[in-house]
């Protein structure tokens, strides 16, 4: 089972659940509500050996990016 990332929209709680899939919902710990949303994940994007999505210079991810992508580069490479 996956561990994902969310935060509240709320609270602003950020916080990691363990969904038996990637559809499945979950509420916020600390306040309860059910409007969370599921962040981008930087171990997600980088386990299992996978190289970064933006390590070419560029972030696949268009606007809201990931701080990994700030700027047009990585700084996880």
């Amino acid at each position: 089972m996956p561990i994902f990332e969310f935060e509240c929209s709320e609270c602003k709680e950020r916080f990691e659940k363990l969904l038996r899939s990637a559809k499945a919902t979950t509420t916020c710990p600390k306040c309860g509500s059910k409007k969370v949303e599921k962040q981008f994940s930087t171990f997600a994007a980088h386990g299992g050996g996978a190289a970064s999505p933006c390590a070419s210079g560029s972030c696949p991810m268009g606007e809201g990016l990931p701080p990994c992508c700030s700027g047009g580069g990585c700084s996880l490479k």
